[in-house]
């Protein structure tokens, strides 16, 4: 018998509302990952706009989207030049660009949202959103950390409400998790399947607890790896040497640590800890504590925060 085979009873909400067909998407921040995701979703033939503070920003991020593409294109089209070009061109195409969120989402079927990892923020966000979006509009948020259900608090449509966590690089990334709450009717739950999938990546069924699947089992690895070396049982340089060679992982704990933001790391076992304070995995790290306190972040800055003053009612 197959014990580990799956079998999926996700226990989600009934809906009135069908399946959503969705072509128009708005994306909400223009950092590394907002971009990302508008870049996959118009190369899709999604109508996608994307939404920042201001233009200059935007024009930035358009801007690495067509570079980005570029570099696609060069693998891609590498025979076929004009080919390639016209696929730039038809993907821009279908990306146009918006300060005004509230607008926007008026004629959205989904909203995806990849802002700063702050939960007061996310709220408001939605709050504010909630009231101008159609009774269809699907709402996600793309948070590798905060609880899917917290965030669709502040809303009116907990049905219509899920997560979407993309990875970095999100055109690069096959993995989506597609994250459903108790709330979460199994239409919209559906729809946030089917948009995946038609986004050529590939999803899997996740449940609203800390860190999902991916950084579940991720996060807690770096931080025992950081324990190991604070015990003296092993250098960074072994430690990351072993687990390439004897796990066949692509990067060491130490060099992955860096790549992803120590501070991010450390943003996100501080925010579990305070949910499970006794859990032994989501103990805190003094040395962590010590890098990020320094500025000693990693070899990437963190993704920069969407900052928006939203409107007042």
């Amino acid at each position: 018998m197959a014990f580990f085979t799956h079998q999926v009873c996700r226990g989600f909400s009934s809906s009135a509302v069908r399946n959503v067909v969705i072509k128009h998407v708005t994306v909400i921040g223009g950092g590394q990952m907002g971009a990302g995701i508008a870049q996959v979703a118009a190369s899709t033939g999604h109508s996608v706009t994307l939404v920042d503070t201001n233009d200059d920003i935007l024009k930035k991020t358009v801007k690495g989207i067509e570079g980005s593409l570029k570099r696609v294109v060069k693998k891609k089209y590498a025979d076929k030049p004009e080919a390639g070009e016209e696929f730039i061109q038809k993907v821009l195409k279908n990306v146009s660009t918006s300060t005004d969120a509230v607008s926007v989402v008026q004629g959205s079927d989904l909203v995806i949202e990849a802002i700063v990892e702050n939960l007061k923020i996310k709220q408001d966000l939605f709050s504010q959103l909630d009231k101008a979006a159609p009774a269809h509009t699907i709402f996600a948020s793309n948070t590798s950390s905060l609880p899917i259900s917290d965030i669709a608090s502040s809303t009116n449509r907990l049905d219509r409400f899920g997560g979407l966590h993309f990875f970095n690089p999100v055109p690069m990334m096959k993995l989506v998790e597609v994250i459903g709450t108790s709330a979460t009717s199994q239409e919209t739950f559906d729809s946030l399947l089917n948009f995946s999938k038609t986004l050529g990546k590939t999803p899997v069924s996740c449940k609203d607890t800390p860190g999902f699947i991916v950084n579940r089992l991720l996060v807690p690895y770096l931080l025992e790896s950081i324990r190991l070396h604070e015990r003296g049982h092993g250098s960074k340089e072994d430690i990351d040497i072993a687990m390439k060679l004897g796990a066949g992982y692509p990067m060491g704990p130490f060099e992955l640590a860096d790549y992803v933001g120590l501070d991010t790391t450390k943003f996100i076992i501080d925010g579990w800890s305070q949910m499970e304070p006794n859990n032994p995995l989501f103990a805190q790290s003094p040395m962590l504590n010590k890098l990020v306190e320094e500025g000693k972040l990693g070899r990437l800055l963190s993704v920069r925060p969407f900052l928006e003053e939203l409107p007042q009612e």
